[in-house]
């Protein structure tokens, strides 16, 4: 019971986050907000350790550490899939291939569940593709780059999952430090990279170094790019408290029912928008929501 519970709170919490984190994009890049993200999270693991404690081995550091590899690629990936579109299709793809790579390691590890329970996972990935559906007017077919794209963001995501779960049991939060430390860095140098790029295409369509004053940097000053950091500083916070719901939930009980249920992440990305932003949510996500529940339910007993 404990453990659904943590699941579905981590779930939520990362819908709230991944929430917060599309408002801070629409004021400043999405690439920004991840690197925001990822050092203001870093910065609460850090004191949340200081208080918890958690023994640093290379172990802990060495999965950690990859994980945070594996989520730059699925973020890039997401975030390229996304762009080409459709949403309707490739969000809840990602989600369910999510879902689906660690339970997938979890079955081959030995982990055994009633009927009951697989009858509730089963039910439960219906319910990540309902609740993660996106409506879109006019949506095509799904191109095969945008496919494969969609499927390795997913893979990487359970893959995240995966060595977070290998990690020790009494490593506390240090895993997920070093996730965090690495994720930064590549996202921070990511950042980097694009900015000198455009800086360079803006000197050569104007003929000269001009171009590095003005617009670019203005932005950086304005009110909306401000409110976007703190948005920003504050989804990093929240990402990284769904993080360390997670990996209670790991050390909790399996990864298989974990991983199932911490994907129905939308499912508080939608809540909040309803909330926040009076949007509707579509029948196919309400159904998604009632199956969410049920399978949560099921799993408790199970």
């Amino acid at each position: 019971m404990l453990t659904v519970l943590v699941g579905v709170t981590a779930a939520l919490v990362y819908g709230s986050a991944d929430f917060l984190g599309g408002i801070a994009s629409r004021r400043i890049s999405p690439i920004r907000v991840t690197a925001i993200g990822a050092a203001s999270g870093l910065v609460i693991l850090f004191a949340a350790e200081a208080v918890i404690g958690g023994r640093w081995s290379w172990e802990a550091l060495l999965y950690g550490g990859i994980s945070g590899i594996t989520g730059a690629i699925a973020i890039t990936l997401l975030y390229a899939c996304l762009a080409i579109g459709p949403m309707s299709i490739l969000s809840p793809l990602t989600a369910l291939v999510s879902a689906f790579v660690p339970l997938m390691a979890g079955v081959i590890r030995g982990e055994r569940l009633t009927t009951l329970g697989y009858v509730a996972i089963a039910i439960a990935l219906v319910a990540v593709v309902l609740v993660g559906f996106v409506k879109e007017e006019g949506a095509i077919r799904p191109s095969l780059k945008a496919l494969l794209m969609a499927i390795g963001s997913g893979a990487m995501i359970g893959a995240f999952l995966i060595l977070i779960d290998l990690t020790p049991d009494d490593a506390g939060l240090v895993p997920l430090i070093a996730n965090r430390a690495v994720n930064g860095i590549i996202m921070f140098a990511v950042v980097g990279v694009l900015a000198l790029w455009m800086r360079r295409r803006a000197r050569v369509a104007v003929g000269g170094p001009a171009a590095e004053i003005g617009e670019p940097r203005v932005g950086m000053l304005s009110t909306g790019w401000r409110a976007g950091l703190r948005i920003a500083i504050l989804a990093g916070i929240i990402d990284a408290t769904a993080n360390a719901l997670l990996l209670v939930g790991l050390r909790l009980g399996e990864l298989t029912v974990i991983s199932v249920l911490t994907a129905l992440y939308p499912a508080g990305t939608i809540i909040l928008a309803a909330i926040v932003l009076r949007e509707r949510i579509a029948p196919v996500q309400a159904i998604g929501l009632v199956l969410a529940l049920i399978a949560a339910g099921m799993l408790a007993v199970a």
